[in-house]
Order: structure tokens, then C-alpha cells, then sequence
């Protein structure tokens, strides 16, 4: 049976041709052993690494020498044909770098290497945790040649690990962008673009942080500290108006009309309220007001007044102030 039919043609044709090549005709396929080691006067390491999600599993060889260049490596891979071809094109990326070199290659290094054009994906979303298994286990090989833990060669919290990008990235680009939905997170950062189990709990992987979340908690942050920044600079009287939240708009429209013009009102008798303040989808501010006393039923409260008020709140406060008596 060809493989066509076991995948379906629409299935196959989403995986490269260069994917294709090395799933039938591994470059690097083998096996090094401590003798050849021996005899080549190399360093051999043996690293082990198995994917839980999926079941497969890849064993890396490399022979090092003294100045902790890769002058040989070899894989043995356990599992379907994407682990097979990630894991050779790996073993290439690795072949004459240092050890410290080598384990800067990422999962998206293994997969653009085996793209045919650099605008297509070599493999389909559901399948990249291949390439992220074939670095996961150059990470176990240098940590075992250069006496450190794995965990040492990441500094931060990965939450999509077919992107391998971090808590910390994704934070800081929805703050630095203002992202406010998931699929603008995907397109900045590329999270959630392959398998999507990092977007929200139900996919094939469970994740310790999803992107739903981190959206939610980060606007949540961003929201918290713009309420702080404005409080502060409220109190030194330092906010702009159009930074203002509603509360605060009205507390500052108050202050003008008590300072400028409540005094002129009162001396006729009269005076006005503040009923409500509307944001218009035409950019304008819109102040409902209401006259008290004499002022309630005076034309000049439709005209000269009317012009007087809205010109002083434009002056001090915003241009787009409109006002109007109810």
C-alpha cells in the first residue's frame, strides 16, 4: 500500500519534499560505539530522549574532540516518519558546531531547514512537537558533555513549544502591542500557530499555561497598572483629560465650571449640574447638564451661556467637549 493512500494525498502534500526524502532515505541514520570512539580518540556522548505526548523516542551520538566541536553524530529515532526526518536534519544542523554552539539550534531551526520554499511549513501543525523532541535531546546531549542540567540551557517558562516561545515573550508583546485577542498573539509571536494545544485547555497536550489565560491576566495587568499611572498622575495633575476614567472626567469637569463658572451662575440666581458624560463613536465628548434656579428656563441657557460653558471646558480641558442641557 503506498503511502498516499494510507495518509490520503491532501495529508502527504502538507509535508515537504525534503521531509519526504529523509522519513525513506535518512542521511544520518546509525550508530556510534564507544570503540570508534576509542580508535578516532573523540569523546562519545549518548543522549536519550522520549516525547510523551506521542510515544516516540530518539537517541542522539556525538563524537566530540578536544575543542568541543561535533566532528560526528549519528541518531537512532523510535517513532513515526515526521521524528525520523526531524531528527536527521537535526544531527546536519549539529555536524562540525561546538557543543555550546549547537545547542542554540531551536525545533524551528530543524523545521525551516526542511521547508522546500522558505513560505511553506515543512510539516503539518499537529506534527511539529517532532522537531521539538529533536531539540530537546540536543539540550540532554550538552548537558551531558558540559556536566550541566537541561534546564540550565532555558531561562524561561516555554509555553508553546512547537514556537518554543516563552511566558515572558508573549507578555511582553501583548503589553508592547496591545493585543487584545489570541489570534493577534499568534500572528506576532507565532504561539498556537502548529498543534494549538498551548491556545486553550482541550488539545492533545495538556499545557501548565495556555494563551487564553495569559491574555486575560496580562490585560488584567496592563489595565491595573494604567489605573495606578493615572492615579499618580492624577495627584500631581498631571493626567490628560482624554486619559481620565469617567469618574475622574466628571471631578475635573466640576472643578472648571466651580472656578469658572457655577460663580457667574450663582450671582443670576441660578446654577447647573452635571447629569452624565457619553464618549460618541464620532470622537466627541458629549456633557449633559441640567440648570438649576433662574438658570432653568432662561434662553440664554440655549445660546450665550450655552456657548460660554462649552468654549471654557474646551479651553481647559478638551477640544472635542460638547455640552448639552437636558
Amino acid at each position: 500500500m503506498s503511502k498516499d493512500t494510507l495518509l490520503g494525498g491532501s495529508l502527504w502534500e502538507a509535508y515537504s519534499k525534503k521531509v519526504q526524502q529523509r522519513m525513506d532515505n535518512p542521511t544520518h541514520l546509525g550508530v556510534i560505539t564507544q570503540e570508534e570512539a576509542d580508535s578516532r580518540g573523540l569523546k562519545l556522548i549518548v543522549a536519550d530522549y522520549g516525547a510523551e505526548a506521542c510515544g516516540d523516542a530518539v537517541r542522539l551520538y556525538w563524537l566530540i574532540d578536544s575543542n568541543d566541536i561535533i566532528i560526528d553524530a549519528k541518531f537512532k529515532s523510535f517513532g513515526c516518519g515526521t521524528a525520523i526526518a526531524s531528527s536527521d536534519m537535526m544531527v546536519e544542523l549539529c555536524l562540525g558546531k561546538k557543543v555550546q554552539d549547537a545547542v542554540k539550534i531551536t525545533n524551528l531551526d530543524v523545521e525551516f531547514a526542511l521547508r522546500d520554499d522558505p513560505d511553506s511549513p515543512a510539516v503539518p501543525g499537529q506534527k511539529m512537537h517532532c522537531s521539538v523532541m529533536a531539540y530537546d535531546v540536543i539540550k540532554k546531549a550538552a548537558a551531558m558533555y558540559l556536566g550541566k542540567n537541561p534546564e540550565d540551557f532555558e531561562d524561561e517558562i516555554i509555553v508553546c513549544e512547537c514556537a518554543r516561545v516563552s511566558l515572558g515573550t508573549i507578555k511582553e508583546v501583548i503589553k508592547l502591542n496591545d493585543l487584545k485577542t489570541v489570534e493577534e498573539i499568534t500572528n506576532y509571536t507565532k504561539a498556537g500557530a502548529f498543534c494549538k494545544s498551548c491556545i486553550k485547555p482541550g488539545g492533545h497536550e495538556e499545557r501548565e499555561y495556555y494563551l487564553v489565560d495569559i491574555l486575560r491576566d496580562t490585560r488584567l495587568e496592563m489595565e491595573a497598572e494604567s489605573v495606578r499611572e493615572n492615579a499618580a498622575k492624577l495627584s500631581l495633575g498631571e493626567l490628560g483629560f482624554a486619559d481620565m476614567t469617567t469618574v475622574q472626567k466628571v471631578k475635573a469637569i466640576d472643578k472648571v465650571i466651580d472656578e469658572n463658572i457655577r460663580p457667574m451662575l450663582i450671582m443670576d440666581g441660578g446654577n447647573m449640574e452635571i447629569i452624565d458624560i457619553k464618549e460618541t463613536n464620532d470622537s466627541h465628548i458629549d456633557v449633559y447638564i441640567r440648570y438649576l434656579g433662574a438658570c432653568n428656563g432662561c434662553a440664554s441657557g440655549y445660546s450665550g451661556t450655552l456657548f460660554a460653558i462649552e468654549a471654557i471646558l474646551q479651553e481647559k480641558l478638551a477640544e472635542n467637549i460638547r455640552v448639552l442641557p437636558i
